[in-house]
């Protein structure tokens, strides 16, 4: 039972997210350091590419976890910031792109397929239901039919 338990505590631990940010990169300040955890939980890291800069433990992401920290210190706002970063390192470093000219087919992709998909199903279903009724019968074969139901 022991070991059980000591085993779903470890599983627990090694699927929890572990924040990479350092204590000697926090800011003394609690409420810009909330907001530098917000902004780095927007921001990809672009190396791992699939985590934020506040979870991942590469290089880049510490260098950008410290940028961010810089240009709260010096008073620019969220917005200002995303936006430096975009301007460095393209639309790519936002974990939610922006809505532009640039990405409205990454938004408009899956819209765009799934009426694809219902307009195929019914579509579908039309052909299916025609198939099913067939042309109805001629005289010949309504006699025939009457005469196998009287027997």
């Amino acid at each position: 039972m022991i070991r059980r338990l000591a085993l779903l505590v470890l599983l627990v631990f090694a699927v929890s997210p572990a924040f990479a940010v350092n204590p000697d990169e926090m800011l003394p300040d609690p409420a810009l350091e909330t907001r530098a955890r917000e902004i780095s939980a927007h921001l990809r890291c672009l190396v791992c590419q699939n985590q934020s800069i506040d979870d991942s433990n590469a290089q880049l992401a510490h260098d950008l976890r410290i940028l961010v920290r810089e240009k709260l210190k010096e008073g620019a706002s969220d917005q200002q910031i995303y936006d430096y970063l975009v301007s460095r390192y393209g639309e790519f470093v936002l974990l939610n792109p922006r809505l532009s000219q640039h990405t409205v087919i990454l938004w408009g992709a899956p819209a765009l397929l799934l009426s694809v998909g219902a307009v195929s199903l019914l579509v579908l279903a039309a052909r299916r239901r025609a198939r099913r009724q067939g042309a109805p019968l001629s005289a010949d074969e309504k006699a025939k039919l009457e005469a196998i139901l009287r027997e």
